[in-house]
């Protein structure tokens, strides 16, 4: 895969026509880094994307422990499944400054660091509070990453945005779906304790600080040994800024980001729950989730490739959204009976996340475009995703049932449909402010 990788002929994402862009034709590119830095990036990048997600999926396996665990009401469990886009809307919007002043590949470090402390204390802490305030750590790490990601493939990969963001979106949905998968199964190994089924995904994070820890040294060592300096275009863009939020399409990226995260964490909070009490049993439900996670694996690889060379992603966002109505059709009207075409469906539904990562990438010209573009509609995005899962676990408690909240997810599906086809629309965030 990475020979694959450093051997793709160059190719452009940008769907600007070449007249809109003299300058970054004509710039002069700062030097390559080295090649051993450069496969780096790469372990860096796939270990990275491996622990963005099993801090969520492994607790969605075990919701119900967890709640009998520490005493949680049904609404205080919505709560929980709400924490991961409230903290990667606050603390998300952090990283762009981060950045600027420690390096991306720095701050993804201590990113990483923060996962694992917040893995490793969250079990053991005590207490619902301290559950809580031990995952806000932990999505932290993930939320800086979250937005530094995009930015670290356009610097290290600026003609291999399509591949590398497939390659790093196909990573993490091999770890979210690993952590639904093996949640429950490796809690009974370990003697059945929910605490130590959680714990174990520390160990994961932890190996990914290493690669970011040696390319951080290496930025301090000789030129051309680490970290990609800005170009020329991207100091000037960074000095002179955007308004991002003057931009229809940033805003429109970010509703979609929105409402795409609204029914993943829905999914990965509540999903499990609603085929256990549909009568599945509560390994079955987990393999069920991890099928709809594991579905993002070869499809997160091969729909940013696709997009990429799409003068309009509209046609992509349409099938997505299609696949999710059908599945939550399915949840609705047999949740047992069709548990695995529901899963599958459902899945295919979830890669609109890859599809909305590569479109930060192609909507934005220059390297600091994209760490605009980024923050906006990442952060705003996951603050728009807040109440969904919140309200979906209030419905649950109140009406009794999940016919209320599998309503209100087919309902978010069309206009997360309607923003994703404006989302997809060709054009740059800089060209449409300059215009």
């Amino acid at each position: 895969m990475m020979g694959d990788m450093a051997s793709e002929e160059t190719r452009t994402t940008m769907t600007s026509p070449p007249t809109h862009r003299p300058t970054e034709s004509t710039a002069p590119r700062p030097p390559a880094p080295r090649a051993w830095t450069t496969r780096l990036v790469i372990v860096g990048i796939v270990l990275t994307a491996l622990n963005l997600r099993p801090a969520i999926t492994s607790l969605g396996a075990l919701l119900e422990e967890v709640r009998d665990g520490l005493g949680m009401s049904g609404s205080v469990a919505g709560l929980l499944t709400s924490v991961p886009p409230l903290c990667f809307a606050v603390f998300g919007v952090m990283a762009p400054r981060l950045a600027r002043r420690f390096g991306p590949a720095a701050v993804v470090c201590a990113g990483m660091a923060a996962i694992t402390a917040g893995l490793a204390l969250r079990p053991f802490i005590g207490g619902t509070a301290g559950f809580l305030a031990a995952s806000a750590l932990a999505l932290m790490g993930i939320a800086v990453s979250n937005v530094l990601m995009p930015v670290i493939v356009k610097r290290w990969f600026p003609d291999r945005v399509g591949s590398m963001t497939g390659l790093y979106s196909m990573a993490l949905a091999l770890g979210t779906s690993l952590a639904a998968a093996i949640t429950v199964p490796m809690t009974d190994t370990l003697g059945g304790s929910w605490r130590s089924g959680l714990v174990v995904w520390a160990g994961l994070a932890a190996a990914a600080v290493l690669p970011w820890i040696a390319l951080v040294r290496a930025r301090g060592a000789a030129p051309g040994s680490g970290e990609p300096a800005p170009s020329p275009a991207d100091a000037r863009q960074e000095a002179a800024g955007l308004r991002i939020t003057r931009s229809r399409t940033a805003w429109a990226l970010a509703v979609f980001f929105g409402l795409q995260a609204t029914a993943a964490y829905i999914t990965m909070g509540w999903m499990a729950q609603i085929f256990r009490d549909a009568g599945v049993a509560a390994g079955t439900a987990g393999l069920l989730l991890a099928v709809t996670m594991v579905m993002g694996v070869p499809l997160a690889f091969v729909i940013p490739r696709l997009a990429t060379r799409l003068p309009h992603q509209g046609p992509i966002v349409v099938a997505l959204g299609v696949c999710g109505l059908a599945g939550y059709a399915g949840l609705y009207l047999a949740p047992a009976g069709g548990a695995w075409a529901w899963a599958v469906l459902l899945g295919i539904s979830n890669c609109a996340f890859p599809l909305a990562l590569t479109m930060v990438g192609m909507r934005a010209r220059t390297g600091a475009g994209v760490v605009q573009l980024s923050a906006f509609s990442q952060s705003t995005g996951y603050l728009l995703s807040i109440p969904g899962p919140l309200l979906v676990g209030v419905l649950y408690q109140h009406s009794g049932g999940w016919g209320l909240p599998i309503a209100l997810m087919a309902g978010l599906m069309i206009p997360q449909i309607a923003v994703g086809i404006l989302a997809g629309r060709d054009r740059t965030v800089e060209d449409e402010l300059a215009g």
